[in-house]
């Protein structure tokens, strides 16, 4: 049996950070080189509709590198050569595009999966998806108001509002039957099929059996997390504990996974076999609430002693931190946190609260100062503004004072 190493806390703090890419900014522009690397090292961005800040999935690159190009993206998913394709992964996501066949498992499992009502299309309305699935292969790329079909919506559900038309193509996405080819200025996906969107050798590539896309998945997520233990492994690609179990075995007897203990904490973890472990950490970013960084909240409160939860969907009055609450990390802590908002209008990036961790050093204020300045340049604003709620609001605000 293999040796079970052991690592400390602020050691598998360092691993995760580092396999990450969060440990420091290069001196340069970024390039299409680097979106590449990142998609290597992360496999997926999660997608997200609120544009409270800034987009979910534009983010990681400007934490891991600074300001870019966002066009950089946009070519990397929505023309060729495509590095990027859209499907669920971690919710709704860009998916290294390599990764297409792994997911066509869950594709082919559509009709256990989906939800309800994009389920239940298929026999509720055979005839509009099928008219659906001719529209797009005859007129994609197209979007779900391109598919003009009159209806009277529903109003019961305070959610999403959804014609029949869009559940269709809902479904046929879910399915794998067409795909986004990207999005539009609305953010709205643009369907096609899959042959004119993804990549001739991906989309010839065959089909794993069930088995190896899991261990496909598995890898990639492990490779990304640097050290895990199951249920983070299998959070990453929304995978089941129980799928997951025996692929860990059998990347452990392959010698790409390591068996090791995180002192204090009593499940079993796992090392990816390339993971670095630096002496030290001094990188600094600001992660959107849907950075890979912290997907897996119980990881993050126990490798970081950081509780987090996204409070967009609580009443205001009974939120703790905020609507749109940005992490900041310093090195390897996760120190202090704020809601974030563009004020477009007055070019200004506002922070609606700012509050630090109880056990935050002395820099954290400026540090985070000259974070949100950069975040505001990248954004093409022109200042920040801090309010006063929370703990940190008055140092923040005479740090970003001091370095206009």
């Amino acid at each position: 049996m293999m040796p079970r190493e052991t690592l400390t806390l602020a050691q598998a703090r360092r691993v995760a950070v580092a396999a990450q890419g969060l440990t420091g900014r290069p001196d340069r522009d970024a390039t299409m080189r680097d979106v590449q690397r990142l998609v290597d090292r992360l496999a997926l961005l999660q997608i997200d509709s609120v544009n409270v800040a800034v987009r979910a999935h534009l983010m990681p690159l400007f934490s891991r590198h600074g300001p870019y190009d966002p066009g950089l993206l946009a070519r990397a998913s929505g023309r060729r050569p495509r590095r990027l394709f859209e499907y669920w992964a971690h919710e709704a996501s860009l998916v290294d595009v390599v990764l297409q066949p792994a997911l066509r498992p869950r594709m082919q499992v559509a009709a256990e999966e989906a939800w309800g009502r994009i389920r239940r299309v298929q026999a509720e309305q055979p005839h509009l998806l099928a008219r659906v699935r001719e529209e797009v292969a005859a007129r994609g790329p197209i979007s779900a108001r391109d598919i003009q079909h009159e209806e009277e919506r529903s109003r019961e559900h305070w959610g999403w509002n959804w014609s029949s038309v869009k559940v269709c193509l809902e479904w046929l996405f879910w399915a794998g039957e067409i795909t986004a080819a990207r999005r539009n200025d609305q953010f709205e996906r643009l369907y096609d099929l899959p042959e004119r969107v993804l990549p001739p050798e991906v989309a010839a590539a065959p089909t794993p059996e069930p088995e190896e896309a899991v261990r496909t998945l598995v890898r990639r997520s492990a490779r990304a997390l640097g050290v895990a233990d199951l249920r983070a492994l299998a959070d990453y690609f929304r995978l089941k504990t129980a799928q997951v179990r025996p692929a860990v075995d059998e990347l452990v007897a392959a010698g790409e996974l390591l068996p090791v203990t995180v002192r204090g904490l009593d499940r079993p973890h796992w090392l990816w076999h390339e993971a670095r472990l630096p002496r030290r950490v001094a990188g600094r970013a600001l992660l959107s609430p849907f950075d890979s960084m912290v997907f897996e909240r119980q990881r993050l409160q126990e490798l970081f002693d950081f509780r987090y939860r996204i409070e967009i969907y609580v009443p205001a009055p009974k939120r703790r931190y905020g609507y749109y609450v940005y992490p900041f990390l310093l090195g390897e802590r996760l120190v202090a946190r704020v809601d974030l908002k563009a004020d477009r209008a007055a070019g200004v990036l506002v922070v609606k609260a700012a509050w630090a961790e109880p056990d935050a050093p002395a820099e954290t204020a400026p540090e985070l100062a000259a974070e949100l300045a950069l975040m505001a340049s990248w954004l093409g604003l022109d200042d920040v503004v801090v309010h006063e709620r929370g703990d940190l609001a008055a140092l923040l605000q005479r740090a970003v004072a001091l370095s206009r």
